[in-house]
């Protein structure tokens, strides 16, 4: 009988325990929920479900007549020469942008981490550019490189020509340049932070060893930064795209064929509802960044896997 008590009050008490497991469990999943919940929501109703209609959009005929056309708007948009002109230019800039905006800005992290005079000033300058309105920076840029602006004024006076900036081959240049100035601060402060995470003890042991700093650089400091490499990679791609405000608001809609990006051409094919050619130009788009995003992690994890942990 004592025997049978025994496990019956067992069997009593695992049930007991097990009740009060699932209990936690439930408690803590509805909890993660509550916290998450918002998030995924909002997540889901202004990116996912939108995107989910335009990849709909993208393979029909019109929304007026939802006939099922698989490529055919995919096929008219490849072949669309505005389209061409625009992901040739669009891609042109990021080439030469992106690079120079994590290069630039890791150098600035560099110089800035040394022992120089006026650093808290020089920071200054290369944040101030975060601060200004974008409004006011087309001001600026208009005031500097517009046919009768600043720059042009002092050519004159080393008695060369004008040139019209925004309208000639140049443009893209200056478009480089506006986005440098406005990106570097803050990639420059990524990178800042980065430095600091490095174990000061390895620099430490590669000084006694009596190491090179390009050896310190690319073995050591590199390696560490490969992850803030990646992340400021990614963000100023991203910021490459949104560099269209500036030179929507310096050329208006239909710039100089050199500065068409792929952003003038959506907006353009919005504004004309012509919605299928839109959604898929937008689809391409998205595909087109998830492959470069995920190749771009391929690499940092091949570069950056040793120091992981």
């Amino acid at each position: 009988m004592s025997t049978n008590k025994d496990k019956t009050e067992k069997n009593e008490r695992t049930l007991r325990e097990r009740w009060h497991g699932l209990n936690y469990k439930t408690k803590d999943f509805i909890q993660s929920w509550m916290f998450s919940g918002p998030s995924v929501l909002g997540v889901s109703v202004f990116f996912i479900l939108p995107f989910l209609v335009v990849v709909y959009y993208s393979v029909i005929k019109s929304p007026l007549n939802p006939e099922f056309v698989f490529l055919e708007n995919f096929q008219n948009v490849i072949g669309n020469q505005a389209f061409k002109i625009a992901v040739k230019n669009t891609a042109d800039f990021s080439i030469v942008a992106v690079p120079l905006a994590v290069i630039l800005s890791l150098g600035l992290a560099l110089m800035l981490e040394a022992r120089i005079p006026l650093k808290s000033q020089f920071r200054t300058f290369f944040l101030s550019p975060m601060m200004v309105p974008v409004a006011s920076v087309v001001l600026i840029w208009q005031v500097l490189f517009d046919r009768n602006g600043v720059l042009n004024e002092i050519m004159l006076t080393f008695g060369l020509d004008k040139i019209d900036w925004l309208k000639s081959e140049w443009a893209i240049g200056v478009i480089v340049v506006l986005y440098l100035w406005k990106n570097l601060g803050y990639n420059m402060i990524l990178f800042m932070a980065a430095l600091s995470n490095i174990p000061r003890e390895l620099l430490e042991v590669a000084d006694v060893e009596g190491a090179s700093e390009t050896y310190k650089f690319f073995s050591i400091k590199l390696r560490y930064l490969s992850p803030t490499v990646l992340f400021v990679t990614i963000l100023s791609m991203i910021n490459s795209f949104k560099v269209f405000r500036e030179i929507y608001l310096l050329t208006g809609e239909y710039p100089v064929e050199r500065l068409y990006m792929l952003q003038h051409f959506m907006n353009n094919t919005f504004e004309a509802l012509d919605y299928q050619k839109l959604s898929a130009a937008a689809v391409i788009l998205a595909i087109a960044m998830v492959i470069i995003i995920a190749l771009l992690f391929k690499v940092e994890d091949s570069f950056g896997k040793d120091v992981e942990g």
